[in-house]
This record gives C-alpha cells, sequence and structure tokens, in this order.
C-alpha cells in the first residue's frame, strides 16, 4: 500500500466522521464556549439578573432596555484588566461592547446563584 493510498483512505474517513457528527449534533444547542471571554459571559447571562438601583432608574427613565442588556452580554467583550476576579465569593466583571454606533462599559457582579447589573454608562 503506497502512502497516497494510505493518505487516500485517512481522508475518506475523516469525512465520514465529519458527516456523522455532523448528522448527530445537528439541532442540538451545542456551544463552544472554552475562551475565558465566553465562558464568563455564558455564566452571566445563564443566571437570574437582578438590576442595581441605578440601572433600574435607566430601565425606568427607558435610556436603556432589556434587550440591549442581553445584546451587550451577547456580543461584549470582558475586560479582565478591570475586572475585580480575585473576590471569593462574588466576583466584579467589566464588560464592553460597541452596540449601534454607541459604546457601553456595563459593571456586573456574578454570585454563585444570581448575577447583578450594578452599572452601565
Amino acid at each position: 500500500m503506497t502512502v497516497l493510498q494510505r493518505f487516500g483512505y485517512y481522508l475518506g474517513g475523516f469525512a465520514v466522521g465529519l458527516i456523522i457528527l455532523a448528522f448527530f449534533l445537528s439541532g442540538k444547542k451545542t456551544s463552544c464556549a472554552y475562551g475565558p471571554n465566553a465562558r464568563v459571559l455564558k455564566n452571566i447571562s445563564t443566571k437570574d439578573r437582578i438590576y442595581s438601583e441605578n440601572v433600574q432608574q435607566l430601565l425606568n427613565n427607558q435610556s436603556i432596555d432589556t434587550l440591549t442588556i442581553s445584546n451587550i452580554l451577547e456580543y461584549g467583550r470582558v475586560n479582565f484588566s478591570k475586572s475585580n476576579t480575585k473576590l471569593d465569593s462574588c466576583k466584579i466583571y467589566n464588560i464592553e461592547a460597541s452596540l449601534n454606533n454607541a459604546d457601553y462599559e456595563m459593571t456586573v457582579e456574578n454570585c454563585e446563584e444570581k448575577s447583578t447589573i450594578l452599572s452601565i454608562q
């Protein structure tokens, strides 16, 4: 068996494996949240959200809405240099996002069972 034949068998098996994986994983809610940024944002967005008084006033004044907050959590980036991740109980994260030609900076306190949005600028 020549090297070219071995390479052909390898590519054929690899292609069949990809097709099988695509068949089994299609329709399932699989995600690849392996980076630190993606893990933090996914963790925050899956928990119950509590809004601080400042953020609640922004929501009442309709300066910002909950859809914008969800979009910040989906498309934002965690700025770890401004975040306080050394705390034991609740870590504080700074999330930055650019949406609709506006820059947002959100501070979130991430606890075990809830996430509190402290401020939005």
